[in-house]
């Protein structure tokens, strides 16, 4: 099932968006947000208000877990640019071209629908089709040797650089 939100005549140029738009294209709907959350850049705001909105198209109009969703299509479209004139040499005058974006976001989910194991009889016989009853899961040994979690350094990752090292 698709879900639609569309954001347009945003006042940041397309090509900056499609930067963070990069970053999130085929993203599980969690894991965007997150990376939205610490990417230091102007067009994230309005990106995650987009985000959030067609989060919730999904569960009020469709009824969908926000934890199945996934982003399945994000288009960045070039909007009419404002023109404005600036002074130059010898009464010369300048365009300055203010350029927009029209966004739009598709997610992608499905309902979850129960899950059905087809299991083959011996000879060749007819197939039959079981609803997969809950099996116990097998108990998983732990190791003798007690794992430690490594140090994770706080504060924000900065995935945009200004200069290539």
């Amino acid at each position: 099932m698709e879900v639609k939100a569309k954001l347009n005549y945003l006042r940041i140029a397309p090509r900056k968006m499609r930067l963070l738009a990069d970053l999130i294209r085929g993203k599980r709907v969690v894991q965007a947000r997150t990376i939205l959350d610490f990417t230091l850049k102007r067009g994230c705001r309005p990106l995650k208000k987009l985000l959030e909105s067609a989060i919730a198209n999904a569960k009020n109009n469709f009824q969908l877990e926000e934890k199945d969703l996934w982003i399945s299509e994000i288009r960045v479209d070039e909007g009419p640019k404002l023109k404005r004139w600036r002074a130059r040499a010898r009464g010369r005058a300048a365009e300055i071209q203010k350029k927009t974006s029209h966004i739009t976001l598709v997610l992608f989910g499905e309902k979850k629908k129960p899950k059905i194991a087809k299991v083959k009889k011996e000879r060749g016989e007819k197939e039959e089709v079981l609803r997969e009853k809950a099996k116990p899961k097998p108990e998983v040994q732990k190791p003798e040797k007690e794992i430690v979690p490594t140090k994770v350094p706080l504060g924000r990752k900065k995935i945009f650089r200004r200069k290539a090292i």
